[in-house]
This record gives C-alpha cells, structure tokens and sequence, in this order.
C-alpha cells in the first residue's frame, strides 16, 4: 500500500482538550446562530421547499435584472419573502424562492385542489417577469421576442414539506442507533459510542456551519449527512480495528500508547482515502452546478470534519471511556480476586519467560 507517511510518531492524544475545545467552539457557534435567528423572528435555518412547501422557479434571462428589480416585480404582485438568488454559476439564471401561496378561493374543494394550491406561486412568478418582457414559448435566444424562460418549477405543499422533515429526522436517527449497534456488537460498546458520539459531532457541526452561512437545507443535503455519517464511521471503524490487533499484540502496552500507535499507522490510509474523495468533492462544488450546491457543500464539510473526527474526537472519547470503566471495575473487585489476578499474571508472565518471553498467538484469537 502506498503510504505518504512513515514511522509517524505523534502524540494525538496528549492534544486531545485543544481538539475537543474546537469542536466545541464550532458546536456553540452553530447553536448560537440558530437561538439568535429564533429569537429575532427567523428561522433557524434555511429550509429548502422539499421541508417548509412552496415554490421554486429559476428563470433564465437575456439580460438578467437585478435581484432588488425581481423583488419589487413580486411584491407588486403581493408575494410577501420572497427569496431571489443570482446562480453564481450561470451569468444568465436566477432562483426565486417562495414561501406557501394561498389558494384561489374560485378553486376550494376543486377535484385539482392538491395541484391548485402549488401552482399560485409559480403564476405570481409569471407575472412578476411578464414586467421585464415576454415569456420564451421555446429556445429563448431563438425568439427575439422573449425577454426571459422558465427553466425549472418545483413546488411542494405544506402538508408534504412537514412529513418530508419528519421522515429526514426520523431516518438520520435510525442510522445513527444502527450503527451503534453493529460497532457494539462487532468490537465492545464503549467502541460503538465513541463512534456514535463523533458522528453526532459531524452532524451538528455541518448544520452549525449551516446555519451560520445560511445555506439552504434540502433532501440532498440530508442524502449528503447520512453519506458523510457512513463515511465517518468507516474511518472510525478502521482505526478501531488496528487498536483492537494491536491489543492482542502489545498486551503490555498502555491503552494511550496502543491508540496514539494506532491512529500513526493508519494515517497514510486515511489521507489517501480522505484526499481522493475530498478532490471529487471540490470538483462537485465548483461545478455542480446550483442544484447540486447544498449536496456538495454538506459533504465538503462532513468529509473535512469527519476525518478529523475519527483521530481528534472517537479514539479520546473511547480511551477516556474504557480507562474510566477500569478504574471503576478495579474498585468493584474484592481483594481476594484481585490478588489471585496478581498471581495468575506473575505465574504466566514466568511461563512466558521460560519460553523465551515470547508469545505467538493467532491472529484471530480474543481478547481477554
């Protein structure tokens, strides 16, 4: 295997509070923003239309106005918050967002109710661009008429919106309990909540940053979490995995030095791993396009943290845990066995020593 790095010998975890100070930094300067937008009467994040419901146009222009023009076309047409967007990646394309439009009384309990109370928001659109010229029946820079074409409608109810929320919290939590479960059952459960707990802290970091920069929050940003939480936990897993040999390798050594060992060893894996999906991330995010944008910003993050993760927040919270449930067994163990554990390990360690202090064991064998 290609290793960028060798014989690295670094202490990660006598950095371990400097790493999780940081974390904590970044958590509270997300739960901050999103209080304080809560507070001010806003909305803690920007939710896309696939979770709030309402509609969203982008509109290609021969001659894009500006947002401030598009803003006073839809509030002459009582649109109310109405969000308007240049794509920093098409000169010509804007993306107007609009929350949920009230339905046209003529149509209440209309057999097309369900399709009536999404398309006002995308007629109201309509009307405002009308102001700037003619709609493009076709291509628009074949008709010479056409001041502007509607690229793309989507548009999403409310009662849609809250069930798609419901069900995107619902199966990140799900995620999260299984993979508590398989790292518990595969390895021990102090392992499976180190993995867990670092997981957590990719999450919420991503939706600080989020929230901070209020970037929109869509079912491909979702898509993109539970990816980065899959990715996380396999980094996590491969360096719990080395920990785990080199338990049965170095019986002797502390648990500190077995993690910080391991964590050394599999450094070159992880920046090779990381790097390469790291370098398609970028790619995605400066030529995604605008649809693709929140997908691609949420795994940038997710990606950049959860290697972090993996070395700075799991393997100290695992050590600090498994040393902490040692002390308290200690405690719990009466002398009598604790002095029969003495002498049952001096008598082994004197039968090792008569063998020549080696001891071969297969590469399969537990942990005792």
């Amino acid at each position: 295997m290609v290793q960028f790095f060798k014989n690295v010998n670094i202490d990660w975890l006598a950095n371990r509070r400097i790493f999780i100070a940081i974390s904590l930094l970044l958590m509270l300067a997300g739960l901050a923003s999103a209080v304080i937008r809560q507070a001010t009467g806003h909305d803690p994040f920007n939710l896309g239309v696939d979770f709030k419901g309402g509609t969203e146009v982008t509109a290609r222009f021969k001659q894009r106005p500006s947002a401030e023009a598009i803003s006073a076309a839809l509030a002459k047409t009582g649109v109310k918050d109405a969000v308007v967007q240049p794509v920093l990646s098409k000169a010509d394309e804007t993306l107007i967002r609009l929350p949920q439009q009230a339905m046209p009384a003529a149509n209440a309990g209309a057999p097309g109710e369900e399709q009536a109370q999404v398309d006002p928001g995308r007629v109201k659109v309509k009307q405002a661009l009308d102001s700037f010229g003619a709609e493009a029946k076709g291509d628009l820079n074949a008709d010479a008429q056409a001041a502007y074409k509607i690229e793309r409608t989507e548009a999403v109810g409310p009662v849609a919106g809250r069930q798609l929320r419901n069900q995107a919290i619902t199966v990140t939590l799900l995620a999260l309990v299984g993979i508590l479960a398989f790292i518990a059952f595969r390895f021990e459960w102090t392992y499976g909540a180190a993995a867990v707990i670092a997981v957590f802290h990719d999450v919420l970091v991503t939706l600080g940053i989020f929230s901070i920069m209020q970037w929109e929050i869509s079912l491909t940003v979702i898509a993109a979490l539970l990816t980065l939480v899959g990715f996380s936990v396999n980094d996590t897993i491969v360096t719990f995995d080395r920990i785990r040999e080199n338990l049965r390798l170095h019986r002797r050594d502390s648990l500190y030095k077995i993690t910080n060992d391991s964590i050394n060893q599999t450094l070159s894996r992880t920046i090779i791993t990381s790097g390469l999906v790291l370098l398609s991330v970028i790619a995605l995010v400066l030529f995604g396009g605008e649809v693709l944008r929140g997908f691609s910003l949420a795994l940038l993050i997710g990606i950049i943290f959860g290697t972090y993760s993996s070395i700075a927040i799991a393997s100290p919270i695992m050590v600090w845990w498994q040393q902490r449930l040692d002390v308290n067994k200690a405690r719990t163990l009466p002398p009598a066995a604790m002095n029969k554990r003495g002498t049952e390990r001096t008598a082994s360690r004197a039968g090792q020593a008569r063998v020549g202090g080696v001891v071969n064991e297969p590469q399969g064998a537990a942990r005792s």
